[in-house]
């Protein structure tokens, strides 16, 4: 076989091969998967007659490593970050008790349990099991575990996940699974996945799900997130969403969107957001929205907002608005 085909064998994620984790305090056994993962996965779910670890490796989104907790085992600082997580479910009483991902530089304690590491796992096959546990969970209501099985999906290269992740999204899914799923959208599905969170941010029916859609999207490092964030801000029809977007534009924006959000606290129709705007402007980082802060306290026509830039300017212990206060007194 040519380098040129391995390449892209292993591009593929068609077989990854990853060598078996260092399991301390526990029997480590190895199988190769045989036939599809899900029937490996519920015939080892199906033996666990007493609590047992399973765990495999598949390749991980670029610079989404997981660490090992706060005790670290070894020495190794990847610069690069991992090319693999491993994705560990727990079983009792012939179920799945709960699911976690870690770096495959970890040492694992299982306590005294069986840990079953499976080789040779297909990364779309690792995709549709956890889809369809996310699905089984979701339904019966499992919040507290199902977040880790989302999390998982959300981790794999495989272009699977992106689809999986966008059905959950989707309105007619819970408001739970839909949060979660747009979370990760944002966070670790690059380009497609921002796109995702833009257009529920813009077009969704649900104002709870815009409005933590205005949080998502800073975690997106796609350049359109300021844009979104702003055009959201302004042409929201909730009031709530239109603050909570002003709140996530300083935090992610900085003073480089002071004049959009001093526009928002002049100019929004609704009083409230016309407040939060102020408070928006107190939360840039570094300090950086004080002399925004002092030009609304000076020229903002609105009383209630004016009071609200004070009270902020007061708040910051700055000696900038030492001086605008000592200035306002001594007139």
């Amino acid at each position: 076989m040519s380098r040129t085909i391995v390449a892209l064998v292993l591009a593929a994620g068609i077989c990854h091969a990853q060598p078996a984790p260092t399991v301390i305090n526990g029997k480590l056994e190895t199988r190769a998967v045989s036939g599809p993962l899900s029937n490996q996965f519920h015939t080892i779910e199906a033996s666990a007659t007493s609590p047992l670890w399973m765990a495999y490796s598949v390749p991980s989104v670029p610079n989404q490593g997981t660490d090992c907790g706060e005790t670290r085992h070894n020495n190794i600082a990847r610069l690069e970050g991992s090319e693999s997580i491993i994705v560990l479910y727990r079983f009792e009483n012939h179920a799945l008790d709960r699911v976690r991902v870690a770096n495959p530089d970890c040492e694992f304690d299982s306590g005294g349990l069986p840990f079953i590491f499976l080789t040779g796992v297909k990364p779309a096959e690792s995709v549709e099991l956890l889809t369809g546990l996310v699905r089984s969970w979701a339904q019966t209501g499992h919040k507290p575990h199902f977040e880790g099985l989302v999390t998982a999906l959300a981790l794999h290269r495989d272009t699977a996940a992106d689809s999986a992740l966008e059905a959950m999204a989707a309105p007619g899914q819970s408001q739970t699974l839909r949060e979660k799923a747009l979370f990760w959208l944002a966070q670790s599905r690059g380009k497609r996945g921002f796109e995702v969170v833009r257009n529920v941010l813009a077009q969704d029916s649900d104002d709870r799900i815009r409005e933590k859609a205005t949080f998502d999207i800073t975690m997106s490092k796609e350049p359109g997130a300021i844009p979104a964030l702003i055009e959201s801000a302004q042409k929201d029809h909730t009031p709530h969403v239109r603050s909570q977007a002003l709140f996530w534009l300083a935090h992610r924006g900085g003073k480089e969107q002071s004049a959009v959000i001093i526009n928002a606290a002049n100019k929004d129709s609704d009083a409230h957001v016309r407040r939060q705007a102020v408070f928006a402007l107190s939360q840039i980082p570094n300090g950086d929205g004080i002399p925004s802060l002092v030009q609304v306290a000076r020229t903002s026509t609105d009383t209630e907002v004016r009071k609200q830039a004070v009270f902020w300017i007061g708040q910051s212990h700055d000696p900038r608005a030492t001086a605008f206060i000592d200035s306002v007194l001594s007139k």
